[in-house]
């Protein structure tokens, strides 16, 4: 499964120039939204545009709510992915109105309460804690899964990690020590996978709900655009292997919550969170590497200051590439450029004064020329 794209809907003009009740709805709306691709999921575009109205004053959530179930009881000609759609809109809709209130019911009673919220009128099964244990193969873990817990445990666990929560003082914690503790509780509690469906969708809104009534300021677009990176983050987090040599990787969910609460600038990326990653997710990084170093940066500026020919923006790009992720290939940059593999080649052929391939063609390296 290819790692999905980063979902943006369509309400940037009123986060950067809107009013601020706009631009509260408008990021309300955007997290609503981009938290379905936590299961691939898209909402439709008469749904966006009931969002847009709702941003814009014109209809309340309510409102959302009722033409978007009349949209699908009236539709007669039924397309392929309508069914897939019907579930983005009316969670993306439950979710908005849940996030809008701010309120929460910090309990085991009010988690399960709150899946409830999230998927009524969608799962049967909306609030009811599952009763038979569960697998899931995992993208990340090349069809592996998480241990879930067993399903005779589940209200006993929950009740375990929310009352310890409850007692836990975070006066005097370091910046650190913080970030472990949230990604430790968070992580802990999607685990125990209460619900046999919408775990993550539903411990994203609790998070966001529990750090704010403490606290803490949120900042909703992170869920927006990274809910897919954030359940792969869950699931490392959560996945051990001693044959194959794999512990459990909380480091990747710390940097979400640390872009989230210290706004740190942590490139987050499903594909390097995969285990052993196959050719195609050979950029991964093998070292922390954040964002771009000052060290790449420099490497960058002194290649395109000192080449005799003069590189296009797009060589630019390829000599940023090379000096960030040393392992990308040429398949992946024609996909992040969003050119063909052949002219790929035909760049790297006139920069072959700038960078070079050293090693073999599958698991070697790029390298900048030194002048």
């Amino acid at each position: 499964m290819k790692e999905l794209p980063t979902y943006t809907p369509d309400f940037e003009e009123y986060i950067r120039q809107g009013e601020p009740d706009k631009k509260e709805r408008a990021q309300i709306w955007r997290t609503a939204i981009g938290l379905q691709q936590v299961d691939g999921l898209e909402v439709s575009e008469y749904f966006k545009e009931l969002a847009q109205k709702n941003i814009e004053g014109e209809i309340s959530i309510d409102e959302v709510q009722k033409l978007t179930k009349a949209y699908y009881i009236s539709k007669t000609n039924r397309e392929q992915d309508d069914d897939e759609k019907e579930e983005a809109d009316k969670v993306a809709g439950n979710i908005s109105k849940i996030l809008a209130t701010q309120t929460l019911d910090f309990s085991t009673k009010g988690y399960i309460s709150l899946h409830r919220r999230i998927f009524n009128g969608v799962f049967k099964r909306a609030g009811q804690i599952r009763d038979y244990d569960i697998t899931k193969k995992e993208f990340v873990l090349r069809g592996g899964t998480v241990n879930y817990l067993n399903h005779e445990d589940l209200r006993r666990a929950l009740d375990y990690e929310i009352d310890r929560e409850k007692r836990f003082d975070y006066r005097g914690l370091s910046s650190d020590e913080l970030i472990e503790h949230v990604a430790q509780f968070v992580s802990g509690i999607w685990q125990i996978h209460a619900f046999g469906e919408g775990n993550t969708r539903t411990t994203a809104v609790f998070t966001i709900q529990y750090l704010r009534s403490i606290g803490y300021e949120v900042n909703n677009e992170l869920f927006a655009a990274h809910s897919w990176y954030f359940r792969n983050a869950l699931v490392r987090a959560n996945y051990k292997n001693a044959v194959q040599g794999i512990n459990y990787e909380p480091i990747y969910l710390e940097r979400f919550f640390r872009n989230l609460l210290l706004g740190e600038q942590w490139e987050l990326k499903s594909r390097y969170l995969v285990i052993n990653p196959p050719a195609e997710y050979a950029d991964q990084p093998r070292k922390d590497v954040g964002n771009v170093t000052e060290n790449v940066t420099e490497k960058v500026a002194n290649v395109t200051e000192n080449v005799t020919e003069k590189l296009t923006d797009r060589q630019r790009q390829i000599v940023k590439m090379v000096a960030q992720y040393p392992f990308t290939t040429t398949t992946l940059m024609a996909q992040k450029l969003g050119v063909s593999l052949m002219t790929i080649r035909r760049d790297i052929e006139k920069m072959s004064h700038v960078i070079r391939h050293v090693g073999p063609d599958k698991g070697g390296n790029w390298e900048i020329i030194k002048e």
